[in-house]
């Protein structure tokens, strides 16, 4: 018997009811969120400490995007071109690596603080001053699922909640007809690992996110039937929810029935707020071609971004889009051919994400949103059959931009050759400490008692990367 066992039992379990009762006074004791929020899960909370940041979107580039052909340029690559890698170290690659793969792409300094961006953003490069780009992530992983895994929750494997569930468990929504969580991902098909990326693992599933799909209806059996009277439809949910309030009464401590009630509820408000919130005919033709739909090659990630910023306006608090879907050139995976799967992909990509980051700041949401790209991990500065890239962990870039972020600058270095984090080496778990800082949310103390202990998305690690702050 573990001692905490013994102090609940003793004397048939009342030193343990004077214990929880003592902790509970003094704030110790982990109480639910739904028990402060009135039943609520999503309801507001207050941040660990102030922050202006409301939302977050999350730009998943789903692949492997390289940053030694997109952010971070190494003159050294360029001189051993076609040579071995002169370490000679052996490697945890996906595939046999050849030697040294110069980038193909011209760099130009961007800024005030001279960015070095790749030809292939340069729409990006007129908002260098907003960027703040990390050369020296590293994960744990250099398979795309595991990896991913690991990008959205903090561990390689399927079962944690994701970043997005930590955010709105920590905070709530501001808006309680919406989502408080949605993803959107590529008309090409979803990440590997599906849905799990999105779970709210152990927390309740009011946390979990919501999967707008490609195409006229994002969201599957929104809309009631013509014959349907709303009204009578309003006394039905009522009706529900009154009898599953009357249960959750019998069983407090249950918050799987808080959240199915709250569910019950959005489900009905997202029939009237869900279509307006998607709808993009009332935009102006000019934010239209900001994002650059319309266009052959940016309509489809133009329309999610437009429509990102519309959740965000609307009170959403974190939006995941993945760009990229399926297999191999299909996502950033760029294998069989990076020329062709990097001038494809950035095509795609480079005027929405500039479109959306200007349009925020014009209507003064930047400050208020944080911008986060990247992808599972980087691409290797080696070769494979001569044109491609096998994926990298040791050493990748991400970027952030908007919410408190000191834009204009770079963080961290990976070697020479671009393989390996150098100069100070950001975890994962690093990076996810400091999304939390950005939304007020200290990651030492967001915690959900699971598993006979307080879990945390940094799993007990991780620093918040203060630089990137202004």
């Amino acid at each position: 018997m573990s001692r905490r066992e013994l102090i609940f039992k003793a004397g048939a379990g009342f030193s343990g009811l004077a214990l929880a009762s003592m902790l509970d006074q003094d704030g110790l004791l982990a109480a639910t969120p739904d028990a402060k929020n009135n039943g609520n899960p999503l309801a507001v909370k207050a941040p660990h400490f102030p922050s202006k940041v409301k939302s977050v979107i999350f730009l998943f580039m789903y692949g492997g995007p390289s940053q030694v052909d997109l952010f971070d340029p190494k003159p050294m690559l360029q001189k051993m071109h076609g040579k071995p890698l002169p370490t000679g170290e052996k490697l945890e690659t996906f595939n046999k690596n050849g030697n040294l793969m110069a980038s193909p792409y011209q760099f130009k300094k961007y800024g005030r603080g001279g960015l070095d961006i790749s030809e292939l953003y340069s729409n990006l490069g007129s908002v260098a001053d907003e960027l703040c780009v990390i050369k020296s992530l590293y994960c744990l992983s250099n398979n795309h699922s595991p990896a991913i895994f690991q990008m959205n929750s903090g561990n390689i494997r399927p079962g944690n909640p994701s970043l997005g569930s930590w955010v709105t468990y920590g905070l709530g929504t501001e808006n309680q007809n919406l989502p408080a969580y949605i993803v959107m991902y590529d008309w090409r098909g979803g990440p590997i690992g599906g849905a799990p990326n999105w779970s709210s693992g152990f927390m309740p599933a009011a946390y979990q996110g919501t999967s707008f799909r490609p195409g006229s209806t994002p969201i599957v059996d929104l809309n009631p039937p013509k014959w349907v009277d709303p009204h009578l439809q309003r006394k039905e949910i009522d009706f529900i929810q009154k009898m599953n309030q009357a249960h959750a009464e019998q069983h407090a401590k249950n918050s799987d029935l808080d959240a199915r009630i709250a569910s019950y509820e959005l489900a009905f408000q997202m029939q009237t707020h869900a279509p307006e919130a998607v709808d993009l005919g009332k935009e102006t033709e000019a934010t239209k071609k900001l994002y650059g739909i319309g266009e052959k090659h940016t309509d489809f990630f133009g329309k999610q971004c437009l429509t990102a910023r519309r959740l965000v306006e609307r009170g959403v608090r974190f939006i995941q889009l993945y760009h990229g879907g399926g297999h191999q050139q299909e996502s950033w995976d760029a294998h069989f051919g990076l020329d062709e799967n990097h001038r494809l992909h950035c095509k795609e990509t480079d005027m929405p994400i500039t479109g959306l980051i200007k349009d925020l700041k014009a209507r003064g949401l930047l400050d208020s949103t944080l911008i986060v790209w990247g992808g599972e991990f980087g691409r290797m500065p080696m070769s494979q059959s001569g044109i491609g890239r096998d994926h990298n962990h040791y050493g990748f870039c991400m970027w952030m931009a908007g919410g408190g972020v000191k834009g204009g600058q770079s963080l961290g270095e990976t070697d020479e050759f671009g393989l390996k984090a150098a100069v100070d080496p950001y975890s994962v778990h690093d990076l996810h400490a400091t999304i939390l800082h950005a939304m007020g949310l200290d990651h030492r103390k967001l915690t959900y008692y699971f598993g006979g202990r307080n879990q945390q998305l940094t799993n007990f690690g991780g620093d918040p990367i203060l630089k990137v702050f202004a």
